[in-house]
């Protein structure tokens, strides 16, 4: 069936500045986040036959904070193999992504690459194979979207190094369980400036798009196995949404990352890639017009990945 996309966004705008959002807030643990403007959106849909559809403030760059966690694991599946598996577990962890009980209890294993844990693992096993760590994701992300000066956005970077303790205690815990390769400030700091890319809801969609067409990139190179491409949406869809994940699969059932930075990126394989960005957050850390418009768009076209 063929979807008439342009008026499903024009739908979802509509709805999005008529909702009352007052209830969500920005994240405030990060101080250069907690200025982005409350009432920026922004939505781009690319589907599998090239076309870009957006509403709002596509063009806008916006930190993207955990999402790069999808493409930090995609390097290090590159470099590792299966072999990563042995160091990130593929479960859901049903706690908060920066809690550190888990992490305790089952010996410095991070439950899946999603969390803070698991992402510093992998920004660990990063560090052991890339020569340079720090802009290795950025560089990726670039190479992705088909933009090279994909940067890191230094006034975030900094504001995430000065409140970052909690995620400094997650890497000396896993270093005190032998789990941690590399000096522990190398490997913060390379996950620190992986988190403070700046990309645009555009670039992102871009970026995304080998998730949905068998990892085929936007210039038609491959950039990981049909088989690796499957894993990546199979994590995306049970431990993307931070522990929000059940809710997001019942009410709109696509594989999808969040950040705290207000983006959530998902995709239905075959069909689409799609990214939507709005910086207040619900009680869980996902961008409450972001689910919204995503429930809004699946609805829409009566399909999900179930």
């Amino acid at each position: 069936m063929t979807h008439n996309y342009a008026a499903i966004l024009q739908d979802i705008s509509d709805a999005i500045h008529q909702t009352d959002f007052t209830d969500a807030r920005k994240v405030d643990y990060i101080p250069a986040l907690a200025s982005v403007p409350d009432d920026h959106f922004a939505m781009v849909l690319r589907t599998a036959d090239g076309n870009e559809l957006a509403i709002g403030q596509p063009d806008l760059p916006f930190s993207i904070q955990s999402i790069s966690k999808v493409f930090a694991l995609v390097l290090a599946q590159r470099a590792h193999g299966d072999d990563l598996w042995k160091a990130v577990r593929r479960e859901p962890s049903g706690s908060a992504f920066n809690s550190l009980i888990l992490l305790e209890q089952e010996h410095g294993i991070p439950r899946n690459p999603f969390i803070n844990a698991g992402a510093i693992r992998v920004a660990d096993l990063i560090a052991s194979r890339y020569a340079n760590p720090d802009r290795s994701v950025a560089e990726f992300l670039g190479q992705l979207c088909g933009n090279p000066g994909i940067r890191v956005d230094n006034d975030v970077y900094l504001s995430e190094d000065q409140h970052g303790d909690r995620n400094r205690a997650i890497a000396y815990l896993m270093k005190s369980f032998g789990k941690l390769d590399n000096p522990v400030e190398d490997v913060v700091r390379a996950y620190f400036k992986q988190c403070s890319v700046a990309m645009t809801a555009r670039e992102m969609a871009r970026a995304a798009f080998f998730l949905a067409n068998k990892g085929v990139g936007i210039d038609g190179r491959t950039v990981i196995t049909p088989e690796e491409t499957s894993r990546i949406n199979a994590l995306m869809l049970t431990c993307g949404m931070y522990d929000g994940v059940g809710d997001f699969a019942f009410t709109v059932g696509i594989p999808a990352k969040s950040g705290v930075g207000g983006g959530i990126i998902g995709v239905i394989p075959g069909e689409f890639s799609v990214c939507v960005w709005s910086p207040r957050l619900d009680t869980r850390g996902n961008s409450a017009a972001g689910i919204k418009a995503l429930e809004m768009l699946i609805r829409a076209i009566g399909r999900s990945v179930f």
